[in-house]
């Protein structure tokens, strides 16, 4: 019973931290909406193009990274807003017994890019996700990815990491913080379905 006396010494503390936390995610954003402003454009121009031409868009990533892939994919999927037509988009690594055998029998650096040479086709689209931009494996399926002739874009952060440079196209987050940098993932990610299906069920 003596604990619950605990909480509440810690509530001024808490909340400053609360309040800190809000403001650096905040400044993480802003920040990177100056810097990015141009490439976010360029991801909602090209994810229309891709979708509207009736290819796909291939999303995969790590740990927290996987599950924005899964968030994305299942927004353009399902609904953002608006009732209409579901959009063809994968999160890759999700089928645990694909994921697994090809861990096993490969490598887990071959995870994402053993489905990216399943699935992928020209003209589609490959979204990779990682917040160092080094993640073995997402390099190994952006890689994949290009020699499919597909369209690459990663989400990363810091200064880009390998990826920025493997990639067409790289939204950075300017930040060295993972979760700063994954709340700008999804925020940027929620902003390109909207845009997309803005563009695409217009009327």
């Amino acid at each position: 019973m003596d604990n619950q006396n605990e909480f509440p010494a810690k509530h001024e503390e808490w909340s400053w931290k609360i309040r800190s936390l809000f403001t650096e995610s905040i400044a993480a954003k802003q920040e990177f909406v100056r810097e990015s402003l141009p490439q976010i454009l360029q991801a909602a121009q090209w994810m229309t193009e891709v979708l509207r031409s009736g290819k796909k868009i291939l999303i995969f990533g790590n740990g927290g990274s996987s599950t924005d892939a899964m968030h994305i994919a299942g927004e353009l999927v399902s609904r953002f807003y608006k009732n209409r037509a579901g959009l063809p988009a994968m999160a890759l690594g999700t089928n645990i017994a694909t994921l697994t055998s090809i861990a096993n029998d490969f490598s887990y650096e071959d995870v994402f890019s053993r489905e990216v040479e399943a699935y992928g086709r020209e003209g589609d689209l490959a979204i990779g996700i990682s917040t160092s931009g080094n993640s073995r494996n997402v390099l190994n399926g952006i890689a994949k990815a290009r020699e499919k002739s597909l369209r690459t874009l990663a989400l990363t952060g810091g200064t880009g990491g390998q990826i920025k440079d493997k990639v067409d196209l790289a939204l950075v987050v300017p930040s060295k913080l993972t979760p700063r940098i994954q709340e700008c993932h999804i925020t940027v990610g929620h902003i390109l379905c909207e845009l997309v299906e803005e563009e695409l069920f217009a009327s």
